[in-house]
């Protein structure tokens, strides 16, 4: 198994991790149920997959870019 429990960095990169999951999903159900309840069509799913995507990888690529710096540099 593991070495042990995850610390406190890697428990925060987690969670952040998953706020990018829901950051994809959420747009879509809101496009959906406002498709379901202002007989929008399939246009309030779509905008919502493209807004959840395009805010999910823009804050995935703020993690990982943050990430980087954090390392030590090895020779």
């Amino acid at each position: 198994m593991g070495a042990g429990a995850p610390g406190p960095k890697q428990l925060g990169f987690y969670l952040a991790l998953s706020q990018v999951g829901m950051e994809m999903v959420v747009p879509v159900a809101a496009g959906v149920a406002a498709d379901y309840y202002l007989g929008w069509g399939p246009w309030g799913a779509v905008l919502g997959a493209i807004l959840g995507l395009v805010g999910g990888i823009t804050h995935l690529v703020v993690l990982l870019n943050r990430g980087e710096g954090t390392d030590e540099q090895k020779p």
